[in-house]
């Protein structure tokens, strides 16, 4: 379930943003800094992040460099200052989500949050169908991972009988399991689904 953590080291607008957030029923969670957020992180939550800029020990900005580095891939609204909008707009360009400059009005806050907690949605939603493509892959032999290559890079299963050594029966069999296995009804989709484990690095275990 998705929750808004807030990091902050002003307890005033910690309680403030709690209130306004928990009235539009978001689930909310507090931490005073940076430190104390990655301590209670844990790596499966959802949701987004609310972040100051400045703050004593580990910054805003540190602690997002920090969780670019984990792979962490909660959406981060900076708040900030007028002076510290240039340091905002570089960490949306290292993939923060977005900043709201203070004084902020609630509704406005409140827009961005809802958004960001779309973008998590959305992110969750592609990491899970990742995860099962990648677990579908995972059950291919490698000579069945060599043939979905040839047939994607448009090979003839007579083509690929020749290169691999092997019948056409074979190949045809081995065709049919990648097919089965993978969850594919096309060579489209295959296309698809081999073009998405390329993107993820994937390499079938030997």
């Amino acid at each position: 379930m998705q929750k808004v953590f807030i990091v902050d080291d002003d307890e005033a607008i910690r309680d403030s943003l709690r209130w306004l957030l928990e009235t539009d029923h978001l689930r909310v969670e507090c931490f005073a800094s940076a430190e104390d957020f990655l301590a209670a992180l844990d790596a499966a939550d959802e949701g987004c992040l609310i972040l100051d800029v400045r703050m004593p020990g580990m910054s805003g900005l540190e602690l997002h460099e920090r969780l670019c580095q984990q792979g962490n891939h909660l959406p981060v609204i900076f708040m900030t200052g007028h002076g510290d909008v240039p340091m905002a707009v570089a960490a949306m360009q290292r993939g923060a989500c977005d900043f709201v400059q203070k004084p902020f009005s609630d509704d406005d806050l409140l827009a961005r949050i809802r958004r960001a907690l779309s973008v998590d949605s959305q992110l969750a939603a592609q990491r899970r169908r990742d995860e099962a493509m990648l677990a579908n892959a995972r059950q291919l032999s490698p000579r069945e991972y060599e043939v979905m290559r040839l047939v994607v890079d448009g090979k003839l299963n007579k083509q690929i009988a020749d290169t691999l050594n092997i019948s056409m029966k074979t190949v045809e069999a081995h065709r049919a399991r990648v097919m089965e296995k993978m969850g594919t009804r096309s060579l489209v989709e295959l296309v698809r689904v081999c073009l998405a484990l390329e993107r993820l690095s994937f390499r079938v275990a030997s």
